[in-house]
């Protein structure tokens, strides 16, 4: 079922949310995690630097396809808590057709860092 749509924002609210490209360097099981999740260590360049991630991808990803893939996450959010693990970021994607998470991805090489608009 597909969530309804949410309330209309203006412009300014869109841009307080930062939404950067970065690349996995490492990634992880994450065993204590109550839903299968991996930890991703992720590079979002120089002005931001290297970050974390706990992220329920298991379904769809192995370890071996995460390393080197570039993935949209927001970088400003606070950080959040999961058991054992900070997550510094929250690394996005979207459900298919039985609610297991697909990556948003690039189409093309960007540098990491890089700010959606």
């Amino acid at each position: 079922m597909t969530p309804a749509v949410a309330p209309r924002i203006d412009y300014d609210a869109f841009t307080a949310v930062d939404i950067r490209v970065g690349q996995v360097l490492r990634a992880e099981t994450f065993p204590e995690a109550r839903k299968p999740a991996y930890k991703l260590t992720i590079d979002f360049g120089p002005d931001i630097g290297v970050k974390r991630s706990s992220a329920q991808i298991t379904r769809h990803y192995t370890l071996d396809q995460l390393e080197g893939r570039k993935v949209a996450a927001v970088v400003n959010f606070s950080p959040r808590q999961i058991g054992p693990f900070m997550s510094e970021v929250l690394t996005l994607g979207f459900p298919d057709a039985e609610g297991e998470v697909v990556l948003v991805g690039v189409d093309r090489d960007v540098p990491v860092g890089g700010r959606l608009f």
